[in-house]
């Protein structure tokens, strides 16, 4: 604790979402050598402020001590925090990558509410659950309400420390887990997954730069495991610039083109060679690098649940298919038992896959050469239904302009236009749990269950628990 500390007022710069604040430091925290690895929440608290203004949240992510030692425990994993998309979501100084920017930096705060804030039972998510006898928020009108009142961007529904990570992390520090911690931007550098068995993304890890995809890949061909517990994942390619001077990308800036970037990307004039790069989605043909050939699943299958007119009253939960996959052991499901509907687990963003049903009526990939792509060992566990939206379909609750339709979007990009029967393909989807191999049999397995908000269903519910326990200990070596 720092009491006393001396600060001064610095106006933010103009463009300071684009190119960060530059502010004179103020305090340094010393990281010792024997801190061992976490994220670290700093809150201020200034004087002389009216009450509700006078707190202030700042984060540190200490990484895995890089001095000479072992490899890390067997029974340890690393936590990747998506930091990439909280940076996205950030409106701080001006506009974030959902309100009209192209560029956006490390170097400022992040919005109110993104690492903390008061606990609220329901009020603070986009893909409320409802209880008996309620109807759907189908617009968002009572997470509006909510944000207005405490002065929160719309952000703090998708993304951030508070929201998912953080969820993830008390649950597993109760059942003994010992992690390590690295942000997205540490997968830009060589050795951060060296001796890692398994690395965890949790919640919404939308953002991810070619290198990151690299070294992920790399993790699971020599043999590492991924378990991914993430909605939306893999989406956007994105490209980190270095901040000015300092020969860091990791202290920089983001750059991500999305919907402009097949016209708008500076890449794109550089020839074929340079348009793998390009800041738009993975799975668009120009970059080729789809989401689903890490993840077996990927969001042109489903996007959205219980999000706007999204399966606006879907279920909430994953329909089990194979109850007596080793994922389900210990839980009593059945096949047709509904996992994790109370709390809501399905909800707001999803990966999903292309299905279809084998002679015992049980889900498996729809393999045709479009899908070529996908993992040839690959097992569906459960699914629920999952959808697309339109331009003029979003709830008032999302942080985007008005004229971006996912729908029509990914119809164009990926199946080459917005006709009825392509425009049909991606509204028509599902948010899948799966166990897949990338890499085939040498390689590492690769868990995924898409949805950004299975960590709510953590702390109450003892099945969604025990999956995430049987997952884990699959991966982790004890002794």
């Amino acid at each position: 604790e720092h009491r006393g500390a001396i600060g001064q007022f610095t106006s933010a710069p103009s463009g300071a979402d684009a190119v960060g604040c530059h502010w004179p430091v103020s305090l340094e925290i010393p990281v010792a050598p024997e801190w061992r690895s976490g994220f670290h929440l700093v809150t201020m608290t200034a004087h002389g402020v009216e009450d509700g203004r006078d707190t202030g949240h700042a984060c540190f992510v200490v990484g895995r001590n890089p001095a000479p030692q072992p490899n890390p425990a067997p029974n340890r994993m690393l936590v990747i925090l998506a930091t990439n998309t909280w940076n996205a979501y950030n409106i701080w100084g001006g506009r974030s990558l959902y309100t009209g920017g192209s560029q956006v930096s490390f170097e400022r705060p992040f919005s109110r509410g993104t690492l903390s804030r008061p606990e609220v039972e329901r009020d603070d998510r986009k893909a409320r659950p409802v209880r008996f006898g309620e109807e759907a928020d189908v617009d968002g009108e009572i997470f509006q309400a909510y944000r207005f009142a405490n002065g929160y961007p719309s952000a703090i529904g998708s993304t951030g420390w508070f929201t998912h990570e953080r969820r993830f992390v008390e649950w597993a520090e109760r059942a003994g887990h010992a992690m390590d911690y690295a942000i997205s931007a540490d997968l830009e550098s060589a050795g951060t997954l060296e001796g890692y068995e398994l690395v965890v993304s949790v919640g919404h890890d939308e953002y991810w730069t070619g290198a990151a995809r690299d070294a992920i890949d790399n993790h699971i061909a020599g043999g590492g495991n991924f378990v991914s517990m993430s909605g939306n994942t893999m989406f956007w390619q994105v490209r980190l610039i270095e901040r000015a001077g300092t020969g860091e990308t990791r202290e920089g800036h983001m750059v991500c083109h999305k919907y402009g970037a097949v016209t708008g990307d500076p890449v794109m004039a550089a020839g074929e060679a340079a348009s793998a790069e390009m800041s738009g989605l993975w799975c668009d043909p120009i970059v080729g690098r789809p989401e689903w050939t890490t993840l077996g699943a990927g969001s042109v299958f489903g996007l959205y649940h219980r999000f706007g007119r999204a399966t606006a009253r879907g279920v909430g939960g994953f329909s089990v298919y194979r109850p007596d996959h080793w994922m389900l052991a210990g839980t009593d499901l059945g096949y047709g038992d509904v996992l994790g509907a109370d709390h809501g687990v399905v909800g707001y963003e999803t990966v999903g896959c292309p299905l279809t049903f084998d002679e015992f009526q049980l889900p498996v990939l729809r393999r045709d050469a479009r899908f070529e792509d996908f993992p040839d060992e690959l097992e569906i566990v459960g699914f629920a239904l999952s959808s697309n939206l339109g331009v003029g379909e979003y709830p008032s609750s999302i942080a985007a302009l008005n004229d971006q339709g996912d729908l029509e979007f990914l119809a164009e990009r990926f199946y080459g236009d917005t006709g009825a029967d392509n425009l049909a393909r991606v509204r028509h989807g599902n948010a899948v749990m799966l166990t897949c191999r990338p890499f085939g049999p040498t390689g590492g397995e690769v868990v995924t269950i898409g949805t950004t908000d299975w960590v709510f269903g953590l702390a109450d519910d003892p099945r969604v628990g025990r999956v995430t326990s049987n997952v884990l200990d699959r991966f982790l070596t004890v002794g």
